[in-house]
């Protein structure tokens, strides 16, 4: 992503903003005042072109750039296992790379998810899943995304996310739907 086009957003921090530069994963703090443009707003996060760089910033932080907050999420009382894994797989579908407009299941990085009920009555939700790339800078944020996601459903006490290099990703592992988005059917 080269930056920024006539369609992105303006936007001014509100407030003092935790944030991610992409693509190297570092974390920094955008100050009050600074000026930007919203390049990607998926899954509730938002990829922010900045000073010639580019930021990610958590829909919790939404607020700072005047954007609403995601609001909780919720499930009946008596949600069966099968309410749950519903919407974890909705949650993972969330989670996007942010230098690509793909969720991470269509991607093809989901590998494996599982529910498993905890002593307590809880859930425990275990996820392997991959990179496009093994160096990339954003991946143990996209786990951290995860894992913060899956771990906001009401009844998941804990969201095991492992990455994994093996098998490698490699573009077949994408869906129709997305190969047919990124142009690699």
């Amino acid at each position: 992503m080269s930056g920024y086009s006539s369609s992105s957003e303006p936007v001014r921090f509100e407030r003092d903003c935790p944030a991610v530069m992409v693509p190297q994963g570092e974390s920094v703090t955008l100050p009050a005042g600074q000026a930007g443009y919203i390049t990607q707003a998926l899954g509730g996060s938002f990829t922010l072109f900045v000073d010639g760089n580019l930021f990610r910033i958590a829909g919790s932080d939404a607020d700072a750039i005047g954007k609403p907050v995601p609001a909780p999420l919720e499930l009946p009382a008596d949600a069966a296992d099968e309410d749950v894994e519903k919407l974890v797989w909705s949650q993972l579908r969330t989670c996007f790379d942010p230098e690509i407009p793909i969720d991470i299941v269509e991607l093809g990085l989901v590998y494996d998810c599982d529910l498993e009920r905890t002593e307590d009555g809880q859930r425990k939700v275990n996820v392997r899943m991959t990179l496009t790339a093994p160096g990339c800078g954003m991946g143990e944020i996209l786990v951290e995304d995860v894992r913060s996601k899956l771990e906001m459903i009401p009844t998941v006490s804990e969201a095991d996310v492992d990455l994994v290099f093996d098998p490698p990703w490699n573009h077949t592992m994408m869906s129709d739907a997305a190969k047919l988005e990124t142009g690699m059917f």
